[in-house]
């Protein structure tokens, strides 16, 4: 990330002046992914992609509306995201030939949370974070993922050291849950991702281009500084190894 942190002396780059730099190989992680997207949708009905919005579910949305690939699209709705993302959320249903479709948590149980815990709870411990996490996030995938066989997700190998062995399929809790997870950007690097979002004239949430490379709740993301790892600006008060919210963690 160090050197996509560069910004011209006048003005800031945008997101896709800063990163844009496509592997040697580009061309050959391009047609996996654009496979993987299609034995999804032909082999693994009923199957549905996980979208929060950044720049890797942007592209992937990009990939399954192109290839006309009948995928829904689902968002959590925290109810804690920032306005950027509620934003680009709205143009993303109005021009997305998907369906997407939003789950949101239950409200009493947001009320119940902030009445016991406060609003502050996250800042307070990893499990009063968690907790929150699982009332804004957690039960709202778990009704998401009801019925579904399979769901496409945006990890990449290189987000973080916990992502590092991402496969492009995961069959590991399909005997357990009976759900299988394609990662069709697990091999693609930062500089591919962005590539494609210029190349294709992307819309991407604009936090992007304030140094904000993994976006998530308003209270628990921050814009990154020269040096920092992908994932500093997740849940920056706690332990590298406890950053992650469960939507990608197995039991």
């Amino acid at each position: 990330m160090t050197s996509s942190l560069i910004s011209s002396r006048n003005a800031p780059l945008k997101a896709t002046e800063q990163n844009a730099k496509a592997s040697a190989d580009f061309a050959a992680k391009l047609a996996e992914t654009q496979a993987l997207l299609r034995r999804a949708a032909a082999e693994f009905t009923p199957v549905t992609q996980a979208s929060s919005l950044g720049a890797e579910d942007v592209v992937i949305t990009h990939l399954i509306n192109s290839l006309q690939l009948d995928i829904p699209v689902f968002v959590l709705e925290t109810g804690a995201l920032h306005t950027e993302t509620l934003a680009l959320l709205e143009r993303t249903q109005a021009h997305s030939r998907a369906p997407i479709v939003v789950y949101r948590p239950v409200q009493e149980s947001v009320i119940q949370f902030v009445r016991d815990q406060g609003q502050d709870a996250m800042y307070k411990s990893i499990d009063q974070r968690k907790a929150c996490c699982g009332v804004r996030k957690m039960a709202p995938l778990a009704r998401a993922l009801t019925g579904q066989r399979a769901w496409i997700t945006g990890l990449r190998q290189e987000q973080s050291t916990a992502r590092a062995e991402v496969p492009l399929l995961d069959t590991s809790e399909e005997a357990t849950k009976g759900l299988a997870k394609f990662n069709p950007l697990a091999k693609w690097t930062w500089g591919d991702v962005w590539h494609y979002i210029a190349e294709n004239k992307v819309d991407y949430n604009p936090l992007h281009d304030q140094f904000f490379p993994s976006i998530g709740c308003a209270p628990c993301t921050r814009a990154i500084s020269l040096g920092e790892e992908f994932r500093a600006g997740r849940w920056w008060w706690e332990d590298e190894a406890a950053k992650e919210c469960g939507l990608h963690v197995k039991a």
